[in-house]
């Protein structure tokens, strides 16, 4: 080997992030973002709520220098359907399909049924991600797999996957940014008079006869998690056709990651009737699930969008994600915000259909989030 010349690297394959030790894991996904951690994606393989059973195959993906030191990893899925992504290619399949081809399986980089923005190429330092985004590339065409995706990346991402020549689709959503509150009524008194007005009003009618608690870390017991599964299940029946998480998930969840897991219940009369579950990171609180046993006007934007807002402040964290669509969050002070996926394909012929659709729905994207920017409920300037 030359001056001068990279240092050779190892690709590996393994049969899931529980197979690699955890601390090399976390030292590659850095202590930022629950969602990348060992502990959250471990969690998902050992629930059984990701399996090759679930359509979710785990295969991450780990770069090792000389040494034999781990120097970078991907969380990677052989994926035998599109659900649970967030990023819709529901089209790009049956196009696919029409012309031929198996469009499944395909590879999915990501965090699973998580619409979380975050690093996918977990690094030690940049050097290794051409490497990690090569091997990548490699596990597609030696597999005869028809694409790769690498969903809600960081921006800082882009330009690696598009140095390699995948394609950048555009998203979006909304979030909540902290501007230096110091608490709730801060927040309002940025918006104008109406919205804030509004705001009283829904939260007002939405407590009405409740409390409501935050629980985190030591205190979350079976118990709570139990009447959080009555809620998560009655929300994934209604939206998916089935719960993606197992029960088994939530336990691990609050065993593990107690400390970063918030749950938030209204109850009436001490029972629990509704909840929201967030999870908090070093400057952002995400928001997951929620779930309720009566329908009560306002309760979803109080617990999952104000009462989230309350617990950022108070934390002192600089935004709160409230999860995927919903322009109805535009109105609690959420603003649109562009997310970012990286999509591989093969096929040169379909990579330049896709390329072509993805110009259009970049320029309707764009377009929509600044026709929302200027909806948002904050005062304007003079």
């Amino acid at each position: 080997m030359s001056e001068g010349d990279p240092e050779p690297v190892v690709a590996r394959i393994s049969e899931g992030v529980g197979s690699i030790d955890a601390a090399d894991w976390d030292a590659c996904a850095g202590p930022g973002n629950p969602f990348l951690s060992h502990a959250f994606l471990s969690i998902l393989e050992e629930s059984g709520s990701v399996s090759s059973r679930t359509g979710w195959q785990p295969v991450p993906v780990s770069i090792a220098g000389p040494g034999g030191a781990l120097e970078a990893v991907a969380p990677a899925y052989v994926k035998g359907h599109s659900q649970g992504e967030y990023v819709f290619d529901h089209a790009w399949a049956d196009a696919w399909e029409r012309a031929g081809g198996h469009y499944y399986p395909k590879l999915q980089v990501a965090v699973p049924f998580t619409p979380v923005p975050g690093r996918r190429l977990l690094a030690r330092d940049s050097l290794h991600i051409p490497a990690l985004i090569a091997t990548l590339e490699t596990i597609t065409r030696d597999n005869g797999l028809s694409s790769a995706h690498a969903t809600f990346i960081a921006e800082d991402e882009i330009a690696w996957f598009e140095n390699a020549g995948w394609l950048i689709r555009e998203g979006s959503q909304f979030h909540w940014e902290n501007d230096g509150f110091a608490e709730f009524d801060d927040f309002l008194e940025a918006l104008s008079s109406r919205k804030r007005k509004a705001i009283r009003k829904e939260r007002r009618k939405a407590v009405k006869g409740l409390e409501v608690r935050h629980i985190t870390g030591a205190e979350l017991t079976e118990d709570h998690w139990d009447i959080f599964w009555e809620f998560y299940q009655d929300t994934g029946m209604r939206k998916w056709g089935q719960p993606y998480l197992t029960r088994e998930f939530f336990s691990l969840l609050g065993d593990r990651l107690g400390e970063q897991t918030l749950l938030i219940l209204a109850l009436r009369d001490g029972e629990a009737i509704a909840g929201a579950l967030n999870l908090i990171g070093a400057d952002t609180l995400y928001g997951r699930y929620w779930g309720c046993l009566e329908d009560i006007p306002f309760l979803h934007f109080e617990l999952c969008y104000y009462q989230a807002i309350d617990a950022a402040i108070a934390r002192g964290l600089r935004r709160v994600e409230a999860g995927a669509q919903g322009a109805h969050k535009l109105a609690r002070g959420y603003r649109p915000v562009l997310t970012w996926s990286a999509h591989y394909f093969p096929d040169l012929g379909f990579r330049d259909a896709v390329a072509e659709f993805l110009v259009a729905e970049r320029h309707a994207v764009e377009r929509e989030i600044e026709f929302l920017g200027e909806m948002t409920p904050f005062k304007k300037s003079s």
